[in-house]
């Protein structure tokens, strides 16, 4: 029975890295809420799907209601992943597109991480953050964006503070590029995957594992775990999306 297993929260799971999460977590014997934004969206097998717009701020309390609708245990996993990723910058600063980036990146992790607070009663619980490797060098690309993650890991430091004395610990991960981003063909993705003092070609694999390694270290609270190969350590002048790799 759903019951009896740990629920976990994951939000934007009907594709890319959500669903991997999503699939990685099911398969690791988890019953599994699964968010998604549209009514047609699809989930993993197994997963209970949970619609809702993240831009509206009721909506963290109806996915947390929708898990205990469902039959499924209390939320001992949030994974706040799903995420706005559009292209703006200096010069060309849209507003409202900074205004739903900070809505959905930012304010609904924090709704969420709250609902989280208000229901945890028992043990331990987790919250992980999915964050961005530019952190490391910020730049301007997709300005609106940027600035959303750096206040998500803002908020993952100050909820792991706040919330540790109930149980709860509050980590991110900071992916540098896994999957293709906009129109970008496959040769190019390829080189981009890889551009990295490693040389490691990155993928979802690379999230998946962090995302274990951090649900079984229950020491750990108020850390990032960036998963970029080092490329953080070159301080890329843009995104490695327009970036060409030497």
């Amino acid at each position: 029975m759903s019951a009896n297993r740990p629920t976990a929260l994951v939000t934007g799971a009907a594709r890319r890295l959500g669903r991997a999460l999503a699939e990685a977590l099911l398969a690791d014997g988890w019953a599994v809420a699964a968010h998604v934004h549209y009514d047609g969206d699809a989930v993993p097998d197994g997963a209970t799907r949970l619609v809702g717009d993240l831009a509206d701020p009721a909506v963290a309390g109806r996915l947390f209601d929708g898990v205990a609708a469902a039959g499924l245990g209390p939320v001992q996993l949030l994974v706040n992943n799903a995420s706005l990723f559009d292209d703006d910058r200096f010069g060309a600063v849209d507003a409202a597109l900074f205004d739903r980036a900070m809505a959905i990146n930012v304010r609904a992790p924090l709704l969420l991480i709250d609902q989280l607070a208000r229901r945890h009663r028992d043990g331990l619980a987790q919250v992980i953050n999915i964050t961005d490797g530019r952190l490391a060098a910020p730049n301007a690309d997709h300005l609106s964006y940027g600035l959303s993650k750096a206040a998500l890991a803002g908020l993952t430091e100050v909820a792991a503070r706040s919330l540790a004395g109930q149980g709860i610990r509050v980590n991110a991960i900071a992916p540098a590029m896994i999957l293709p981003s906009g129109e970008m063909d496959e040769a190019a993705f390829a080189v981009r995957r890889a551009f990295n003092p490693l040389g490691h070609p990155l993928g979802v694999e690379d999230v998946v594992a962090a995302m274990r390694s951090l649900v079984a270290a229950t020491a750990i609270t108020g850390q990032t775990l960036y998963v970029d190969g080092g490329q953080r350590f070159w301080s890329l002048p843009r995104d490695i999306a327009f970036v060409e790799p030497q």
